[in-house]
């Protein structure tokens, strides 16, 4: 009979694939929140930095959602086939283009935040309000502080 050489682990108890299964939970929770047809969070994300910021270039925009350009660049044209979103020549670099939020990406915008806040809550509905302030303020000691260890580092703010 062969013996494992690996000591048992108990994934379960190890913080990564508690962070993998709350990922997958959320991104869940935002889906069947948002309904078939609407946007993906990380779609959400660029539309509300952009709407937040006009004019912003793909480059910001992708270290401020934290994802590879390569990816946001995907991103980007699904939201430009959609109608959602414009690139436009920056008039002070000719080879940047800044993004712009069309009116139906506004509308669009502006009908997902209720059901992205409805999931935000339901993610945390099991916390006491307490228990919900002490998860998010320690969720962000640990984005912050590993940030730099991302194969894509946010602009931290």
């Amino acid at each position: 009979m062969k013996k494992n050489l690996a000591a048992p682990v108990d994934i379960d108890l190890q913080p990564g694939y508690a962070i993998r299964r709350l990922h997958q939970i959320s991104v869940g929770i935002f889906l069947q929140s948002v309904g078939e047809g609407g946007v993906t969070p990380v779609q959400y994300a660029a539309l509300q930095v952009v709407s937040n910021q006009p004019g912003i270039d793909q480059r910001t925009l992708a270290r401020n959602i934290a994802l590879d350009t390569s990816t946001t660049g995907g991103v980007v044209d699904r939201l430009e086939a959609r109608g959602w979103l414009e690139r436009r020549t920056s008039p002070e670099d000719r080879r940047a283009r800044q993004l712009f939020l069309t009116r139906a990406g506004d509308q669009t915008l502006a009908e997902t935040i209720p059901a992205m806040l409805r999931a935000q809550e339901q993610i945390l509905a099991p916390l006491t309000e307490r228990q919900r302030q002490v998860f998010m303020r320690m969720l962000q000691v640990l984005v912050t502080q590993n940030n730099d260890m991302s194969r894509a580092p946010s602009n931290i703010r």
